[in-house]
């Protein structure tokens, strides 16, 4: 020691022999420290190392690890929370974190006793975001729950909850105050304050802390937000010296901004561990890996959060005692309460993720028992229809979940009470064409509907994947959607619960298709998918059901009506005059202007009275479009330009082969099945025709021998006056099928319901091979096309 230091010290100590009792209480400096020249350059220029050697006692209040155990590399572990302890550059941390969890679980010795905290540390949380130097926009979200708890807090119990924790409480304060002004060892306060609430749970020790802390720290605050126009609260404040330390609230903005950070990073995490507590045990475990993970870092992290509280209450001591200026020199300590923070903000990360996994589990859970309950409900008779749809679309009776048609009004779900529903379940988004055609049958039921046997209403359910984030876009369209339509709908996709739409995929074998599921007045289902019902024969086939379904196709016979009906009445009005007919498809152009000729050459040879239809394709939207322009152009024959009425042709058609397969029919046994199989089988293999004299259809045939057919006209004219015309030509064209059949396929979109297992070849009757195919038709209105 050289003579400069000599002279401080002995001026020091002679300063310090002077102290009144107050003084001493203010400046708690130790002695020893007062002796050493070291420690008095520290307080006015701290340097890293000396800060090690020579700690402050806020220093203290933050790193309190034994030398001894730092020094000792055998010590450390792999831990998880130990290496993101050993990442804080420039805090010496407790060398094995496995000891620090031994010692606290040590004085763990909870007697069964249970609170709920929640109320206690809304409290908390309202005193601890309210003081401080400025709003902080991000406790908006503990705002929110602070005013949702209002009510609570005031309530009788949670008062006489406060009288019986009150001791508790303020042993605890005390505790941490005497601590913080005497400048002791952080982890020795932190393990009394863990005897002290020895029978208490994780989550009670952390919101008992917490409310000991914000005792003291909301009364600086309190002072510092009124002291200004309350003589009382001023008096108080000089004696703290607030008005002081406002005054310099510029220059120790960073060290409240450090304190809130960590401050925030408490309340964080102690919310985090709240949440664990209250998780429901009727639906997860201790066994759950997840909940078991989170377990094992509650301990430590509980540890580290009354040890930041220590941390941050001695900073507030050590403002109020020894004054601003030491708060301006004292540099390095902003940082250590940074640490802190991001120490606790990285124990928060791991809980997060397994309150999240825990989340998911009791997600899964409950869906799984929702998902079971939607079946028990299905099977179970009831006298109305209002427990099943509510189950569907709606369980909240404060809700209007329902958007009526013509109005477009909220209502409630009782607007369906006792009726027909057709529960209309498709994507956010439904064709025009298919949604157009739905409509003009809706609006014709409307009319003509006037019996009360006759009514049913439909409810437009949107299925929308959960995985996918709603954006406004979507929203707008399917507000554009909604509103086009005339009966009632889902007032939002998100009232569709997860098991509701794992319910309707799985059992009523949704995928992305419309499909139209009946349920009767009483909430039964009579049919799990009408829209084939509703395409082939619309509101005829009120009400319905599987029995409506096999009845209407009783009275059907293979006619030229059952392929036309609905579409286009100058067709039907040329069936009535007994004309021949001839519809006919494909998108080969050259082909449809041999055929198209041929036949014409051989109706004027056989002085026969021919129409000539174009039907399309069931798909390559855009090529029917060419062939039809070219067929007006050319005047080839008739042919639809609305291609509305085309999407419409097939589609009803194919709902004719999913119907009869939905009730179990086979081509074996159904002549009728096995022509229209061969007719869609036919648009998948090129060109086709369907030739018919007035409702008798008499050719079901593909280009290779249709075609071929009217050539070799000359073959088989001397059979038309005995034969007909029609059976002339029918037998010859049989007997040119029977050389030559062209491969049957059919394609089932991913998105139709319920694939048949297997399907018999309408020509051979073989079971058909099975494929996955994929295809492109380069059509640019793909997305939006029909079919």
């Amino acid at each position: 020691m050289n003579t400069t230091e000599k002279a401080m010290a002995e001026q020091l100590a002679s300063k310090l022999s002077n102290l009144t009792p107050t003084q001493q209480v203010i400046n708690q400096t130790p002695t020893q420290q007062v002796y050493n020249p070291i420690t008095t350059q520290q307080v006015y220029n701290p340097t890293p190392t000396q800060q090690v050697i020579y700690p402050t006692p806020i220093q203290q209040a933050i790193n309190q690890t034994p030398m001894h155990q730092v020094l000792k590399p055998e010590l450390l572990t792999n831990n998880p929370l130990h290496q993101l302890i050993r990442r804080d550059r420039g805090m010496v941390t407790m060398s094995d974190d496995n000891i620090m969890v031994k010692q606290i679980l040590a004085t763990h010795a909870p007697d069964g006793r249970e609170f709920d905290v929640r109320p206690l540390f809304q409290l908390v949380e309202d005193i601890l975001n309210r003081a401080t130097l400025a709003a902080d926009p991000s406790i908006s979200a503990a705002q929110g729950r602070i005013e949702d708890s209002e009510d609570r807090i005031h309530q009788g119990s949670f008062i006489s909850l406060l009288e019986s924790l009150s001791f508790t409480i303020d042993r605890i304060s005390c505790e941490i105050a005497s601590k913080s002004f005497g400048g002791g060892d952080a982890h020795a306060t932190t393990l009394s304050i863990f005897n002290q609430l020895s029978s208490y749970s994780w989550d009670a020790k952390l919101v008992l802390t917490l409310a000991a802390f914000a005792a003291n720290y909301g009364e600086f605050w309190l002072l510092a937000q009124i002291y200004s126009s309350n003589q009382l609260a001023k008096s108080m404040a000089i004696l703290k010296q607030v008005p002081l330390i406002l005054e310099h609230s510029g220059p120790l903005k960073p060290r409240f901004d450090a304190l809130n950070n960590l401050i925030k990073a408490m309340m964080d995490v102690s919310w985090c561990i709240i949440q664990f507590k209250q998780l429901p045990l009727k639906y997860i475990s201790q066994d759950v890996p997840a909940l078991a993970a989170a377990m094992t870092h509650i301990p430590t992290a509980v540890y580290w959060t009354i040890r930041s509280v220590v941390a941050c209450a001695t900073q507030i001591t050590t403002l109020t005692s020894m004054g601003h200026e030491y708060w301006l020199s004292a540099t390095n300590e902003a940082w250590e309460l940074s640490t802190l923070a991001h120490k606790i903000n990285s124990i928060l990360d791991l809980l997060k993720k397994q309150l999240d996994l825990c989340y998911q589990y009791i997600d899964e859970k409950l869906d799984a028992e929702t998902f079971q309950k939607l079946q028990n409900l299905f099977q179970s008779v009831h006298v109305d229809n209002m427990m099943i749809l509510r189950a569907l679309i709606c369980p909240k009776d404060d809700v209007l979940p329902l958007i009526e048609g013509s109005t477009k009004r909220r209502v409630n779900i009782d607007v369906l009470r006792r009726k027909n529903v057709l529960l209309l379940i498709s994507g956010p988004s439904i064709p025009h064409d298919e949604l157009s055609v739905l409509e003009q049958i809706y609006n014709e039921s409307r009319i003509s509907g006037n019996r009360m046997d006759n009514q049913y209403e439909i409810v437009w359910i949107p299925v929308v994947d959960r995985s996918v984030v709603w954006t406004d876009a979507m929203q707008n369209r399917f507000e554009t959607l909604q509103a086009t339509m005339p009966w009632y709908s889902v007032y939002t996709p998100k009232l569709i619960q997860r098991p509701v739409t794992r319910f309707i995929k799985e059992v009523w074998h949704f995928r992305n298709k419309p499909i139209l599921v009946v349920l009767d007045p009483q909430g039964k289902v009579v049919s799990p998918n009408a829209i084939h019902m509703m395409w082939i024969w619309g509101s005829t086939a009120f009400p319905f059901t599987s029995l409506r379904e096999e009845a209407l196709w009783r009275e059907e016979t293979w006619r030229l009506e059952l392929l036309i009906d609905g579409i286009d009445p100058t067709i039907l009005n040329w069936a009535k005059e007994g004309k021949f007919i001839y519809l006919y498809g494909g998108t080969d152009i050259e082909w449809i202007r041999k055929f198209t000729t041929t036949a014409k050459t051989v109706a004027s040879a056989a002085r026969i009275p021919l129409e000539l239809v174009y039907v399309g394709k069931s798909n390559k939207r855009e090529q029917v479009r060419k062939c039809t322009t070219a067929i007006v152009v050319e005047k080839l024959s008739y042919c639809w330009q609305d291609l509305a009425m085309v999407w419409f042709f097939w589609t009803r058609l194919e709902s004719m082969m999913f119907s009869k397969i939905q009730l179990g029919m086979t081509v074996d046994v159904d002549p009728m099945l096995r022509e229209i199989k061969k007719l869609i089988s036919y648009d998948k293999e090129g060109g086709w025709a369907v030739l018919s004299k007035g409702s008798f259809v008499f050719v079901n045939g593909h280009s290779s021998t249709v075609l071929p057919t009217f050539i070799q006209y000359n073959s088989w004219k001397d059979d038309v006056p005995p034969k007909g015309f029609e059976i002339a030509c029918m037998d010859y064209h049989n007997k040119l099928r029977s050389d030559s059949q062209p491969c049957s396929r059919f394609e089932f979109p991913s998105d139709f319901g319920k694939i048949p297992d297997n399907i018999k070849c309408p020509e051979c009757l073989r079971i058909m091979e099975k494929y996955i195919t994929f295809g492109c038709c380069h059509d640019e209105n793909a997305f939006n096309a029909l079919y």
